[in-house]
């Protein structure tokens, strides 16, 4: 790419060195061949001065941006990932006792509310057992008194 636009400048300089030869001879009648021939030399010279101070500055750019362009693909390629074994182990370790806490907290709830259901189920049993002895106890009295009754009834006939 730069020696295409080397030469393509280059041909253009030239060019503009032989208009302007043709202009100073044209200009100067009286001027020698010599003189003409030094004057040409001297617009080449500085044509090709021009023309390599141009290539020049488009090298430079074309390096700083190739030089950019290499940089962003190295910093967009390049991981940025960084992993810390200390962060995570400790970060695991304060998952695992606010776990631990929680599942404490849940225990207790569920000991405290199978004790209580336990304590409710024992009185409802005590309950029943003195009703259900009372009534043994009065069905066993009504029995005998029933019973005697029977018995009186017998021995008075």
């Amino acid at each position: 790419m730069i020696l295409s636009i080397r030469s393509s400048l280059l041909r253009r300089a030239a060019f503009v060195a032989v208009v302007f030869g043709g202009l100073a001879a044209c200009q100067k009648n009286d001027a020698s061949a010599g003189q003409v021939a030094g004057k040409l030399n001297d617009a080449a010279q500085v044509a090709g001065q021009k023309l390599d101070q141009a290539a020049s500055y488009v090298g430079q750019q074309v390096d700083a941006t190739k030089s950019a362009a290499q940089q962003n693909l190295d910093s967009a390629s390049a991981p940025t990932i960084n992993i810390d074994p200390n962060a995570l182990a400790s970060t695991a370790q304060a998952n695992l006792q606010s776990a631990a806490s929680a599942t404490n907290a849940q225990l207790g709830k569920a000991a405290a509310l199978t004790g209580q259901g336990l304590e409710s189920a024992g009185r409802k049993l005590q309950e029943w057992s003195v009703q259900s002895s009372a009534s043994s106890t009065n069905a066993a009295a009504s029995s005998s008194s029933g019973e005697s009754g029977d018995a009186q009834k017998q021995m008075d006939k």
